[in-house]
Parts: C-alpha cells; sequence; structure tokens
C-alpha cells in the first residue's frame, strides 16, 4: 500500500480544514450522545473542496480508498465514497463488480446520510440495474438505519430510467419505519417517482398516505398544487385521529378486567 498516497489526501483535505465549521457540522449532523451521527468526527472541510481534491487522486488503488472509507473523519469517509463512484463509473465489469462488493463489505463505515445519498444510486443502484434486485430487500429489513436508507435510495438510478417497481415495493416496506431519515428518504423517492409519473406516485399516495408518518407524506406531495397537497395531508390527518380515538378509548369506554 501506497501510504505516500494517502498521506498527501490527508494533508491535501486537512488544507481546507476549519475548526469552527466543523463544530458546526458535528452539530448538523447530529454526533451528540444518541443521535444518528453519535461519534462521528468532522475536520470541518466543504464538500466542493473534499470532492477536488478526491478528483486529484482519482486513480489510486481500491485497497487506499477502503483505508481512507475506514477514517474518523467524516470528510475522508466523503473523499473515499466519491473516489469508488468515480472509479465504478470508469471501470471494466470485473471493477465494478469488485467495488460493488467492497461497498457492501465496508457499508459500516457508510454511516451518515450525505454518505449515504452521496454513493448509493451510483453504486448499488448502477450495478443491480440489469441485475436480481434482491440485496436491496435484505438491506431494506435491516436493523441498520443506514443499509435501510441505501436500500431506498438505490432506487434512484431505477427511478431515472422509469423504473419504479422496486422503489415502490420498498417504499411499502418501509412505511412503518421509525427513522425520520427514513421517512425523507422514502418521501423524497416517492416524489422523484411523481416527478417522471405522477399517475404512478398517486396511485401509491392514494392507497397508503392514510398510514403514512407525517414527514414522509410531506415529502413526497411537496411538489404538488396547494389543494391537492393539502387534501392528502387532510387524509392523513384525519386518518390519524380516528386510529388514535380507537386505541386509546375514553376512561367511560374501558371494561374492567
Amino acid at each position: 500500500m501506497n501510504t505516500d498516497t494517502l498521506n498527501s489526501i490527508r494533508h491535501e483535505l486537512r488544507l481546507h480544514a476549519d475548526p469552527s465549521r466543523a463544530l458546526k457540522l458535528q452539530r448538523f449532523f447530529k454526533t451528540g450522545p444518541g443521535e444518528y451521527g453519535e461519534g462521528d468526527r468532522f475536520l470541518g472541510i466543504r464538500v466542493p473542496d473534499t470532492r477536488r481534491v478526491a478528483r486529484k487522486y482519482r486513480d489510486i488503488p481500491l485497497k487506499e480508498v477502503v483505508t481512507l472509507l475506514h477514517s474518523a473523519f467524516h470528510e475522508e469517509r466523503l473523499a473515499a465514497l466519491i473516489l469508488l463512484v468515480h472509479q465504478y463509473q470508469k471501470g471494466s465489469l470485473a471493477e465494478q463488480t469488485s467495488i460493488y462488493n467492497t461497498y457492501l463489505e465496508n457499508r459500516e463505515f457508510i454511516n451518515n446520510w450525505d454518505l449515504v445519498d452521496t454513493s448509493a444510486e451510483h453504486i448499488v443502484g448502477a450495478y443491480l440495474k440489469d441485475r436480481s434486485r434482491d440485496p436491496l430487500y435484505g438491506l431494506a429489513q435491516s436493523a441498520s438505519l443506514w443499509e435501510r436508507r441505501i436500500a431506498i435510495l438505490a432506487t434512484f438510478c431505477f427511478i431515472k430510467s422509469g423504473e419504479f417497481d422496486e422503489t415502490l415495493k420498498i417504499a411499502e416496506s418501509l412505511l412503518h419505519d421509525k427513522e425520520m431519515l427514513i421517512h425523507k428518504a422514502v418521501g423524497w423517492m416517492l416524489r422523484e417517482v411523481g416527478k417522471r409519473n405522477e399517475r404512478v406516485e398517486v396511485l401509491f399516495l392514494d392507497r397508503h398516505h392514510r398510514h403514512m408518518p407525517r414527514t414522509m407524506l410531506r415529502y413526497a406531495v411537496e411538489k404538488f398544487p396547494d389543494e391537492i397537497r393539502r387534501r392528502y395531508v387532510r387524509g392523513a390527518r384525519k386518518a390519524s385521529k380516528t386510529h388514535a380515538h380507537t386505541e386509546h378509548p375514553t376512561t367511560s369506554d374501558q371494561r374492567a378486567p
């Protein structure tokens, strides 16, 4: 392994580091105790600067990219994923297969929403586009928030080709997910479906909007005309009140054991 190359990448990234920005990023990415990004560390580097440094070293060996992906620092992991995406897009079939497998083998280090969003579509989605999509369903059932987000974000690749089935099936499986970051991701992907085929999204929402988390629904209907958007939100609110009344009867309705 060429440690000089890795040291050069790390050195150049740190030339853009800003401790005050790092503190802001740690708050923004919820790195406190019990938060989704607990323990993540930041150097305070802007994303365009991270991309510029990664672009300079885009041909480094895969093993070195993996070492960078194992970094404790968020921006170094982001640089590694940017490198993986670039190498996947330029790679041979054998290289793409190796990158896809490497990505999944090291997914524990893809552990914040921007890391997933930068890479899942371009590696997992791209690799599975003309293959069985079964791996996505395993990821969608994972206990890991980030693996579930990889599953739904990977389908963005299919959406852009006018394929919606996997997005809708995985969205349906995640309707009762407890994580806000999944609500946002699913709503976003449904909105992207609607941009390309509004009827497909409307059919999904007509069937499920009364049971969707509010944030998921709001993301999904964000681009709809005001009246249609309000109709879906009102329908979900009404269903929520009905459910609450059914599940939590008043004292007079309760029966003694």
